[in-house]
């Protein structure tokens, strides 16, 4: 997937959906996607940092622990008084568990999903069969 591969939604859409190659190389290309379609919604600069740090971690947590093919999806949502972007990213249930000698260094991985419960109003998990929906509503405004 390269940059030019992805198109930012039309100014005013509310949903835009990007299916993720199962590769952490994409990640830049995925940040950079998101940051434009944030862009042409008009979020303020600091809830898009919000919403790219969320994205960044549930898409992640998608390529490094579960099966392919993953899906992500941002849809504007109002929320009351305030506006929030959710963010969901589907994949296809865990991958097999690491071997014991190939475990990540917890100094460095395992916050991700801490930070995005820190940074959403809402958030939580949705188990399908063959399927699972990690989500998370972030305050906009």
């Amino acid at each position: 997937m390269t940059a030019a591969q992805l198109v930012a939604a039309p100014h005013g859409e509310t949903d835009q959906v990007l299916p993720l190659p199962h590769a952490a190389r994409v990640m830049p290309a995925v940040r950079r996607h998101v940051r434009r379609v944030l862009s042409g919604w008009g979020l303020p600069a600091d809830a898009a940092e919000d919403v790219l740090l969320v994205v960044s971690e549930l898409v992640t947590n998608a390529l490094v622990h579960a099966r392919p093919p993953a899906t992500l999806r941002l849809r504007r949502v109002p929320d009351g008084a305030c506006r929030a972007v959710r963010v969901e990213v589907t994949d296809q249930g865990p991958a097999a568990p690491p071997e014991p000698c190939a475990a990540p260094d917890p100094d460095e991985h395992g916050r991700g999903l801490g930070i995005v419960a820190a940074l959403s109003a809402r958030c939580g998990v949705r188990a399908y069969a063959g399927e699972v929906n990690r989500w998370a509503e972030v305050p906009v405004g």
